[in-house]
């Protein structure tokens, strides 16, 4: 992802590529630009687009903030505790901090008409779809589904009388949304919300066969990070107008 967007935004029309960061690929040239190990050559940027391991990405996010750069995150692992601490110490200076837990257009409305059907069901669940080689389960997609749905729908109205004969066959725990983490060879991104009622469920099911359906968002979320009117903001939905 981190090579894809570099790439992207070197040919994008108003953009400039200044500089690339990257202890495992210095040396390496991508979109023009030698990739450093050293994280001063983002002084040179206005924004910083973060795609890295959950491990580092918190060292990485307060390094910018000190820089006073703008920084949209890719990364995933964010959820509320994480969210909070760039919330405490992002609050002041003159950059702006968006965390996006998907850059498709299309995954950001399926997260939207979730919440949306939410309150008309008794319960939901999530099943998230990726390939093996992606660094943390549940998804971050999947992390911010389940929390919308459950703000929007307060209580998960079910009878199961299921005994779990293999601990976590029912799925992990996401705010009282059980979520289901599928890590497969051959699956790029996908996602699909079941919502159950009397007689009735509804699949809301996205589908991403190529990383190239993320470039879009990203190109979006840097041309807009600097108008954000809070210090810290999470997802698209407010760049797309819903």
């Amino acid at each position: 992802m981190g090579r894809l967007t570099a790439e992207t935004i070197a040919y994008a029309t108003g953009f400039d590529l200044v500089a690339a960061f990257d202890p495992g690929a210095a040396g390496e040239s991508i979109g023009g630009v030698e990739v450093s190990a050293t994280p001063e050559v983002m002084l040179d940027a206005d924004v910083v687009v973060e795609f890295t391991n959950p491990d580092v990405v918190m060292e990485n996010l307060r390094r910018w903030h000190t820089m006073g750069r703008h920084a949209i995150v890719g990364t995933s692992g964010f959820g509320e505790e994480r969210l909070a601490e760039v919330e405490a110490f992002w609050r002041e200076g003159t950059g702006k901090c968006l965390i996006v837990p998907n850059f498709s257009i299309g995954a950001v409305v399926m997260m939207r008409l979730a919440e949306i059907a939410a309150p008309h069901f008794d319960a939901a669940e999530v099943i998230e779809m990726h390939h093996d080689r992606k660094a943390d389960a549940p998804s971050g997609t999947a992390m911010a589904t389940a929390q919308r749905i459950s703000r929007a729908a307060q209580e998960q109205r079910r009878e199961v009388e299921s005994r779990e004969l293999v601990a976590g066959a029912r799925g992990a725990d996401v705010d009282d949304v059980p979520v289901h983490a599928v890590r497969l060879p051959g699956l790029v991104a996908h996602q699909a919300v079941m919502l159950g009622g009397m007689g009735e469920t509804l699949t809301i099911r996205h589908d991403t066969t190529d990383r190239q359906a993320f470039m879009p968002g990203v190109v979006l979320a840097v041309r807009r990070v600097p108008e954000m009117p809070l210090a810290v903001t999470v997802g698209l939905d407010a760049l797309l107008g819903i």
